[in-house]
């Protein structure tokens, strides 16, 4: 019997070539379908970049695999198998399955992760063939994660001789997870990323790990660090013992020509902090690669060179490995979100939303109201006003030119209160006076750019400004001065203290008074101690905040109504300025809604990225 001979330690001049492979932010799209447009879809799926995984396998014998986290909600296979029960207690989830046949070497868990409970994400992640890391997360009962891990890999260097190689990998999600899931407050504790980060890097760092691999669902956001970041994958990448990162939670491109630079971030090389990183966008849009050059240092390794680039999937097949496990699953949910519980007699798109003109917004709205009126009949709330909020969540944006709502008038589906409303968030309902409405919808106004007057084809919207934060709220009239700077930033900082784009609020036609009292619906999310309406929300009278869905609300509402007709204004506009015009972007597919539309909008051409351009006279 013969022992086997250990790898040789590394000596000056041998050099070892290693690959990183990211995926994040699937949200459930383990396959390429488009359950919202219910068609397959060549742009999206873990099952097309498999191919691309596979692809670069082929190329790089030394490889390693890892998943950033938020994987298990945001489709509606995702909710089908949270909610419907449709899982045994001895069948894995197909995303899970679908991993364990790809092969990941490690992963990390995100925020949405978490929407669907604990005793969910617990039996889910049990079926997992490889380790999951969660570095600041403190869980009171036992959960299949670990604080950090330390992969003993053999890889094989230029000179075709075996290396052993220790690599460290920590994870870390959103110390907002427990704001934006208050259920969980009792369950779980999630710490400051730096601070976990920290501990986890000199933990590894004793047991010998030549690189640490940081797994940062988390945002690109400032160099300089601060307490409690959600966007904490610049200032991680800045401390000592981090040598990448791979960043995700934003939804961003990483490295890109269309990615913001600031100080310590590099979107075109790829790096943070001058360290190596990805975010390989969302819905297996991408597939992150991160080439390692290694050298010799000292008793272990120093990376001496690297390249970062991620690689959009195409028109690659699905990839067996990931359709498999999941085909089943996949049928049931289309037959299930197949099911007609309405008719709706005018279409229903989100194309039009950034400029005050969605009438799926309305039938939101209309559902939330509805849904808290009957709550609170019989209180001493009864007889306040009921205003409801919501945002357009499928916008255009990050997400592409094909990102938008477009329910065709007709027969309504479940597939249809889905594209509606994307998230598990549930109703909720505060009470607020005029003032606080007024800032509520001065933070909102955040998401237009500055427009000097009679200058023509100005550019309308702030890109960095994701239009889930764009609340509209239906019972108010309002408008919006686009001469005067956004008050707040995208981020919620005060930007122009004495600048109010927001005039002539009035509710019913009469003029809004401060001290004036409200109800206002709106969901969940917004109650959370941050974002960027935390301000206004924080520690106002919460006087509904029960187990409703809004998603389950409208199917009720809808299948209550059965035929509806909602009005697509949404009651604001624009402040007029004379010989001004603006533009934005919006789905190529709006052109066949133009003649619908009540403002004055021309086509003015396609945009570079596949967006119709639209000419707004103002």
């Amino acid at each position: 019997m013969t022992s086997e001979i250990p790898p040789p330690d590394p000596q000056p001049g041998d050099a070892l070539d290693l690959r990183i492979l990211a995926t994040t932010d699937l949200h459930m799209h383990v396959l390429g379908y488009d359950y919202f447009a219910d068609r397959p879809s060549g742009r999206l799926g873990l099952s097309r970049a498999a191919a691309l995984i596979a692809k670069a396998r082929q190329s790089a014998p030394n490889c390693l695999l890892f998943d950033n986290g938020d994987g298990l909600q945001g489709s509606p296979m995702g909710d089908y198998l949270a909610e419907a029960g449709a899982l045994g207690p001895r069948q894995p989830h197909p995303a899970i399955a679908a991993m364990n046949a790809l092969r990941y070497d490690a992963a990390t868990v995100g925020n949405h992760d978490f929407s669907f409970g604990l005793g969910f994400l617990r039996r889910t992640l049990d079926e997992a063939e490889f380790p999951i890391v969660a570095s600041n997360l403190r869980p009171r009962r036992p959960l299949p994660v670990q604080n950090h891990i330390l992969l003993e890999r053999q890889f094989r260097d230029r000179r075709d001789r075996p290396q052993r190689l220790r690599i460290g990998v920590l994870g870390f999600l959103p110390p907002q997870t427990v704001e934006w899931e208050p259920g969980l407050k009792a369950e779980i504790e999630v710490q400051d990323i730096l601070l976990a980060a920290r501990a986890g890097i000199a933990a590894l760092r004793r047991q010998g790990a030549h690189l640490v691999v940081a797994l940062s669902h988390s945002g690109i956001g400032a160099l300089a660090p601060a307490p409690m970041m959600e966007n904490a994958a610049t200032a991680l990448a800045a401390l000592p013992g981090i040598d990448l990162v791979i960043a995700g939670h934003t939804h961003r491109v990483f490295p890109s020509p269309d990615h913001p630079q600031g100080p310590g971030i590099d979107a075109r090389r790829g790096t943070l902090a001058g360290k190596p990183a990805v975010m390989p966008g969302f819905w297996g849009s991408h597939l992150g690669l991160i080439d390692l050059r290694l050298e010799p240092a000292g008793q272990g390794w120093r990376i001496a060179d690297f390249t970062c680039r991620a690689e959009p999937v195409g028109a690659e097949e699905d990839h067996p490995a990931v359709t498999g496990p999941a085909l089943a699953a996949h049928r049931r949910t289309l037959r299930h979100f197949r099911r007609r519980i309405g008719r709706t007699e005018r279409p229903l798109s989100s194309y039009f939303a950034l400029i005050g003109e969605d009438p799926g917004l309305r039938l939101v709205t209309m559902a939330q109201r509805w849904h808290v009126r009957r709550a609170l009949r019989g209180t001493r709330w009864q007889d306040l006003p009921i205003l409801s909020a919501a945002a357009p969540f499928r916008a255009g944006g990050r997400g592409e030119p094909q990102h938008y709502t477009d329910v065709p008038a007709g027969r309504l589906t479940l597939r249809n209160i889905a594209d509606l409303y994307l998230f598990p968030n549930r109703i909720c309902a505060i009470r607020l006076t005029g003032a606080e409405l007024h800032e509520w919808l001065e933070r909102s106004a955040s998401l237009f750019l500055r427009i000097e007057p009679g200058k023509p084809d100005q550019p309308l919207i702030d890109p960095e400004f994701p239009s889930y934060n764009f609340d509209i709220i239906d019972g108010l009239d309002w408008q919006i001065d686009l001469s005067r700077p956004p008050r707040y930033a995208p981020d919620g900082r005060l930007a122009h203290a004495d600048s109010r784009r927001i005039g002539a609020l009035s509710h019913r036609s009469r003029p809004v008074a401060p001290d004036q009292p409200f109800i206002l619906v709106t969901n969940s999310y917004r109650l959370s101690d941050c974002g960027l309406f935390a301000p206004v929300a924080a520690g106002r009278p919460v006087l509904l905040d029960g187990t409703s869905r809004t998603r389950e609300v409208l199917r009720r509402y809808v299948a209550r109504r059965r035929v509806l007709a909602p009005d697509s204004r949404a009651g604001w506009s624009f402040r007029p300025l004379p010989g001004t015009s603006v533009l934005f972007e919006t789905g190529p597919a709006a052109a066949r809604h133009l003649d619908g539309l009540s403002a004055r909008v021309e086509p003015a051409g396609m945009g570079p990225d596949g967006f119709l351009r639209l000419r707004l006279h103002l």
